[in-house]
């Protein structure tokens, strides 16, 4: 039986597993893990009755699991899966017109070298993207600008040092996991990058074409699991500027007890402090190993004030209070139950509308539709 402590669910619409959600007006937009089904959108009016209204497919060996809308446009990202299929296909982005979300209309894609774009960030003029490109090892930050989004270009790229092989540079880490940026996140003129098991970097790119180093740091030599996101809070917190960095319970180095949330102290940003950290309660038991997707996944990147959702993988919806961000605590959480035919529910990713309420999708099949007193 599900779980819930100021939550209750309104509807859950059952469509293929999703990596993301995202909503603009009355459309919720998921992004799906699997071929064939790439994206699909649904009129959220009223909540409690969820309607599809549009779908977009991608071909065999692709997958299209990450979605952003601004203004009208819709971004995907089209990133190989698996065996070689489509190879015509191309990793990249799959850019639409959304303006009428029932009949969204292709515009263009934007194609780069090797296996495509991970997870990215969008605000409706540029895109904040992790490619692969050609010459570099591992995907890499890059921002595209879409004044006219039937030709994105490129404004800028900034990579760690010994990534661009092509370039002469050396590759530092043959005994480590390789360099993969994972998702670049813009607030003013600072880009705020996961780097998987690299860690985390502030980037200033006031001028876009040349993104600047601020500061970066690594968990992974002491905790194994990667950096997954970077999300800076935009008002003070006891004085304090503040960055919430959720790990992802995947790919762990060794085993180990599940991921979990950070906070970090960035007032100074040329010197970033961890100060807190956050984890479902009794879920690290006595510290011992525990399988992959228990723990930490995402936080919502819309979120009001200082209270945050987050998608826990095994653990639901999860919705923290880092007013003192000294000492986050939970008010709120949904704990589903897993979706048929599988043994544990899998969160992977929530956001949040106007409203209040919680969307949160699953990543083996279907997507939550939660209220909360909290919001």
């Amino acid at each position: 039986m599900a779980k819930a402590k100021n939550t209750k669910l309104l509807a859950n619409f059952d469509c293929p597993g999703g990596g993301q959600v995202w909503v603009e007006g009355n459309y919720l937009f998921v992004g799906h893990m699997r071929q064939p089904t790439g994206t699909t959108i649904v009129d959220i009016s009223d909540p409690r009755k969820p309607k599809q209204v549009a779908k977009v497919e991608v071909p065999e060996g692709w997958h299209s699991h990450k979605v952003r809308v601004a203004d009208g446009i819709m971004i995907v990202n089209h990133e190989k899966q698996g065996p070689a299929g489509d190879l015509g296909f191309g990793g990249g982005l799959g850019i639409y017109d959304v303006s009428n979300p029932t009949a969204p209309k292709h515009i263009t894609n934007w194609r780069t070298h090797g296996k495509g774009v991970h997870r990215f960030d969008f605000d409706g003029r540029y895109a904040y993207i992790s490619p692969t490109a050609e010459g570099y090892v591992g995907n890499i930050a890059m921002i595209l600008d879409l004044k006219d989004p039937s030709k994105p270009e490129e404004v800028g790229r900034w990579w760690i040092p010994g990534q661009w092989t092509a370039g002469g540079e050396e590759y530092p880490w043959e005994n480590w996991t390789p360099p993969r940026c994972h998702h670049p996140m813009r607030r003013g003129d600072r880009l705020y990058v996961s780097y998987w098991h690299h860690g985390y970097y502030i980037l200033d790119i006031a001028d876009m074409s040349k993104p600047k180093l601020i500061a970066g740091g690594n968990t992974s030599p002491a905790f194994p699991h990667p950096t997954h996101t970077c999300l800076p809070i935009p008002e003070p917190l006891k004085g304090r500027k503040i960055m919430v960095v959720a790990d992802e319970d995947v790919a762990k180095l060794w085993p180990a007890a599940p991921a979990f949330a950070w906070i970090y102290d960035i007032t100074n940003e040329h010197c970033p402090i961890p100060i807190a950290t956050w984890q479902v309660e009794g879920l690290d038991k006595d510290g011992s190993p525990q399988p992959p997707m228990m723990g930490c996944h995402q936080p919502s990147e819309r979120f009001k004030g200082t209270t945050i959702p987050f998608a826990w993988f095994a653990q639901g919806l999860r919705i923290l209070d880092i007013a003192d961000p000294f000492a986050p605590k939970e008010i709120a959480f949904y704990e589903p139950d897993a979706p048929q035919g599988f043994e544990l529910s899998s969160s992977n990713d929530v956001t949040i509308d106007a409203r209040g309420i919680c969307y949160l999708i699953d990543r083996q099949r279907g997507v939550d539709i939660i209220e909360t007193s909290v919001l």
